[in-house]
């Protein structure tokens, strides 16, 4: 399962491409200079319970950290993965 990241003119997204187009997929959205905010998780039913959600999250997390933004959680599945996983928390915007 390889996460690829696509970006356009302040937006983009992390997706997981399967034989019938990406059956996930996270998507955000520039909220300014210093972060961004998730706002979006898709994930089809054929890869639920496989980490495949939280793989989309970590290739996200990793861009961020590597270009000094933080990131605000707007999507419920990454406003849980932020409260369950301590290791999210310095990257994480709080308001």
């Amino acid at each position: 399962m390889k996460v690829q990241l696509f970006e356009s003119q302040g937006s983009g997204r992390a997706f997981i491409e399967g034989d019938n187009g990406a059956p996930a997929e996270m998507t955000w959205i520039s909220g300014g200079k210093d972060h961004i905010i998730v706002d979006h998780t898709r994930v089809d039913e054929s890869l639920r319970g496989t980490g495949a959600g939280k793989r989309l999250l970590d290739a996200i997390v990793t861009m961020a950290s590597q270009r000094g933004l933080k990131i605000k959680p707007l999507c419920p599945f990454v406003v849980a993965m932020f409260r369950k996983y301590p290791e999210y928390s310095s990257i994480s915007l709080h308001d």
